[in-house]
């Protein structure tokens, strides 16, 4: 692997103008294909196996036509105070709008709340349903524009008028500014890192083009594959990060090279023959992490990772060939100043054996014990929230009060109750009996006596009179533990309800089953999903480090991480926890996904450290010194480099917490505090204080074994000799 390696970065920094076009027109390629993709069709969440996608597929096939997957608007009339909206005058307000939206040309329907009884008891509240024949991505300009319009009129008329649905959903931002900052810290850590803005901009450049052949290649893929604009956004959050961490990674083992003297072509071949050795592995790693959601089986979720990874794969190749081929361009410009003029002070930091890197490794290998425990009880405190995860996947209650599809969740809460907001939907397939109607009725009968039902709506058949559909109205919200509850019972109780029905059958779905169900697939999917995933990494990491327990530890690491992260998600996102000092206004259950996306990606990141940093000390090891030695050694060439990638990192991360879609900012805010236990406690401290207990234990490989897997060199052991041979050759030939 490290020659192959070696002769590809050499290769592209004597034809650096070549790879430079080759990126070029590659980039050029997709953006043109980007440009001509059609618009991708908005095929909706599915989640294929569970009853409430089973129940919405019914739905399809005996109600043909009926536009189950249209958008809708749900306007919500509040009176002004001591009044009601039954009033002559406001009654007369609310129908002139139903009148006017109904005139939309791309309206199905819209149904006036006196007709359909949609009044609150107190007469304070009322709502009206909007439907139309096009989902909301394909909703013209003017039919927005007429539904404003007619909603405009009405709140001057006095009234108070909120809008939920998804006709006239507030788009979220994808981060905006604070994207532009967190790239802004990494240029700083950079430049402070290497002192010089050539090798600071090097990394951000090649960065920056490999997230935009990822970009570009997901939207001319989208239309093809079906993929979402948060698929996009994970992409560029991953590609970003890791991509400047990368080169990162391989321009500092550049310049070491060239500080013992290597010619430019040389040193760029050893570096990337070794440092980039260790990016192909952490790739890998996080490739897999990423590839592997699609164990979870959410379709969605699957397409995210896909494309995620496939990211990180440009990131690795862009690594491997243009890193170089541009330090061919600028072989003096990325040394630091003192090595440029070869300084009195340059020479001194040279002749150094001691960094603030390996003055604490130090440290460690003395107290290795107190360290390791400190950490792991540390580590074990931040994720004891976890014990109190409630899954669930937020809505319009989690928005910021300063939409409207928030006051409008809130008006008909106040209104209707709670469960107004969570209604569910139960179909029932009398098709096998011989009196549907009866058979309906007495379904009704049964799940209104449920406790925790408010209400059965009256049964909507279809044209065949052999399939129904009634809405349930729970006494709880959507997201509340009892609600889930009343799902369930409902359920257990199917087979006695099924039994009086004579013949028929019942499904509940409706959004709040589809969330409780996504919830409980997940949670299911975890462990198949880290069985894949952490066993695929740990043989990968064998034949990295050829060792047993190198590996394991690196498992070990990784569940702290994970589980402490996740903690901090829980204690802010869902326990309100420093909730305001990140602009998250209401606090709920975390969505249901986040777990599994956040075992997936920190495992990939925590893989990155581990092999960047204790690859250094593998290579030591495999050079004749000590493991304590090997710890020091490993230390004092990387952990300076490990803290910026992961500062970077952070900072990238971070960036996405001011994003407006929920789910954006918690994936940011969880990946910003995994790499932040991950880089700065487990990896700087946990690891090399286990290292330096087990001794030389922690570097054996029986011999059977060492003998089975193949050597794949990732420390560039070969590479040593030949250096110098490759270098009086190439004085001879010239470069």
């Amino acid at each position: 692997m490290a020659t192959l390696l070696y002769h590809l970065g050499r290769v592209s920094f004597r034809l650096r103008w070549l790879v430079v076009l080759l990126w070029v027109a590659v980039l050029g390629a997709v953006g043109f294909a980007a440009t001509k993709a059609p618009t991708p069709a908005d095929e909706g969440f599915t989640m294929p196996g569970v009853e409430s996608q089973k129940a919405f597929d019914l739905l399809e096939e005996r109600f043909p036509g009926a536009a189950a997957d249209g958008a809708s608007a749900r306007i919500v009339f509040i009176a002004p105070s001591g009044e009601k909206v039954t009033a002559t005058g406001n009654r007369a307000v609310v129908e002139r709008l139903v009148e006017s939206a109904a005139d939309g040309s791309q309206v199905a329907s819209a149904v006036d709340p006196f007709t359909a009884k949609a009044v609150s008891e107190d007469g304070t509240t009322a709502y009206a349903t909007v439907s139309f024949a096009a989902k909301a991505d394909q909703l013209t300009d003017a039919s927005k524009t007429h539904l404003e319009s007619a909603i405009g009129v009405a709140r001057k008329a006095g009234l108070t008028v909120e809008v939920g649905g998804d006709a006239l959903a507030t788009q979220p931002s994808a981060g905006g500014a604070a994207e532009v900052v967190g790239i802004a810290v990494a240029a700083v850590v950079l430049l402070i890192t290497f002192g010089s803005m050539a090798a600071a901009g090097l990394p951000l450049l090649t960065a920056v083009i490999g997230v935009g052949v990822s970009m570009t290649s997901i939207l001319a893929l989208s239309e093809a594959f079906g993929l979402s604009s948060n698929t996009g956004t994970l992409a560029t959050m991953l590609g970003l990060a890791c991509g400047i961490d990368y080169a990162l990674f391989v321009v500092s083992r550049y310049r070491e090279e060239r500080a013992k003297g290597r010619d430019p072509r040389e040193a760029a071949g050893l570096a990337t023959g070794t440092a980039g050795s260790a990016v192909v592995f952490a790739g890998l790693t996080v490739v897999i992490a990423l590839a592997g959601l699609w164990v979870v089986g959410v379709p969605m979720l699957t397409k995210m990772g896909l494309a995620a990874a496939g990211a990180v794969g440009v990131s690795v190749l862009i690594c491997l060939t243009l890193v170089p081929a541009l330090l061919g361009f600028w072989p003096n410009a990325v040394l630091s100043r003192g090595a440029r003029r070869n300084s009195r002070r340059h020479q001194r930091s040279l002749r150094r054996t001691e960094n603030g890197g390996s003055r604490w490794a130090r440290i460690v290998v003395r107290h290795p014990l107190p360290v390791l425990l400190l950490g792991v009880v540390g580590l074990g405190a931040m994720a004891t929230p976890v014990l109190d995860l409630q899954l669930g996947m937020p809505g319009d209650e989690a928005k910021s009060t300063s939409t409207t599809e928030r006051r409008a969740y809130d008006a008909l809460a106040e209104g209707f109750g709670p469960g107004f907001n969570g209604p569910l939907t139960v179909v029932v397939d009398a098709k096998g009996s011989a009196d549907a109607a009866s058979a309906v009725s007495t379904v009704s009968k049964e799940i209104a006596a449920t406790a925790g039902v408010v209400s059965v709506s009256p049964a909507t058949f279809n044209k065949a009179g052999d399939t129904a559909i009634l809405t349930v109205t729970p006494s709880t919200a959507p997201t509340d533990e009892r609600t889930k509850d009343l799902v369930h019972t409902i359920r257990a109780e199917r087979p006695g309800i099924e039994a009086a029905a004579d013949g028929a059958s019942f499904e509940v779905t409706g959004k709040t089953a589809v969330d409780i169900d996504v919830a409980q697939k997940v949670q299911d999917s975890l462990i198949p999903y880290l069985a894949v995933v952490v066993g695929l990494a740990i043989v990968l990491l064998l034949l990295v480090f050829r060792s047993l327990l190198v590996p394991l530890k690196a498992a070990f690491g990784f569940l702290l991480s994970v589980l402490a992260a996740l903690g901090a998600v829980v204690a802010v996102f869902q326990q309100g926890h420093g909730a305001d000092l990140l602009g998250v206004e209401t606090t709920g259950p975390i969505m249901s996904m986040m777990p599994i996306f956040l075992v997936g990606i920190v495992f990939g990141l925590a893989m990155d450290y581990e092999v960047f940093l204790v690859s250094r000390m593998r290579e030591a090891y495999v050079h004749g010194d000590a493991p304590k030695t090997a710890i020091v050694s490993g230390f004092r060439h990387s952990a300076r480099v490990v803290v910026a990638a992961a500062l970077i990192m952070m900072a990238v991360f971070s960036g996405f917490i001011g994003a407006g879609e929920s789910m954006i900012k918690m994936i940011g805010f969880g990946l910003a505090v995994a790499v932040l236990f991950d880089a700065f406690v487990v990896r700087m401290a946990v690891v090399p204080a286990i290292l330096a207990l087990l001794g030389h234990k922690a570097w054996y490989l029986p011999r059977w074994l060492d003998r089975a897997l193949p050597n794949i060199d990732v420390e560039g052991e070969k590479l040593t000799g030949r250096a110098e041979e490759t270098e009086r050759a190439d004085s001879l030939v010239g470069v």
